[in-house]
């Protein structure tokens, strides 16, 4: 085990020995679960291409999104065949079934701070930046708190996310796209 992996996995120790309790296993369950397949951030999408607001917004969070599951999904997970932190630390008791895809980045937090990203990039409400930005976190730390992934992993999909929906945002705008018009 390499430095780093000792540091991630002392750390999800810490989360396990001192912050279960049941009622944060239950909420970390459910709020994971808005992170499964993107099905909170796919239905948030489908609703703001239903509004004249938000569907210029709708566009590019879709566009990253389609990138955002490229990358991660398609590329990094298959090359950086990172085994998951329960697999490492067998003692560990998890209260999910264990996720079958490997751990590196985590795709939950890199698809919501690719959703999330975007929103805070061109939305105007402020209570849809903050609320959506509170669930793209949970849904990160639920990572962590269930054991499926490295705080490093968590890291980097919250690095890369947000990295491609602000290259996405800039890069569109500056080309003036028919998404700005």
């Amino acid at each position: 085990m390499n430095f780093i992996t000792k540091i991630d996995i002392n750390i999800l120790n810490w989360i396990a020995e001192n912050l279960r309790h049941p009622l944060l296993d239950k909420l970390m369950l459910d709020v994971t679960s808005l992170g499964d397949m993107g099905i909170f951030w796919i239905c948030l999408l489908i609703v703001f291409f239903t509004t004249k607001e938000y569907k210029q917004m709708a566009k590019v969070m879709f566009i990253s999104m389609i990138i955002s599951v490229i990358v991660c999904n398609l590329m990094l997970k298959p090359i950086v065949h990172r085994t998951r932190p329960f697999n490492i630390n067998t003692a560990i008791e998890l209260i999910a079934a264990k996720p079958l895809d490997y751990s590196f980045p985590s795709g939950h937090t890199m698809f919501s701070f690719t959703s999330v990203t975007v929103i805070l990039m061109m939305a105007k409400s402020k209570l849809l930046k903050y609320f959506t930005l509170a669930i793209a976190i949970l849904i990160a730390l639920s990572r962590m708190y269930l054991y499926f992934h490295y705080p490093t992993d968590v890291l980097a999909g919250f690095i890369l996310g947000s990295l491609i929906s602000y290259f996405t945002v800039k890069y569109m705008k500056n080309k003036n796209l028919h998404l700005f018009k």
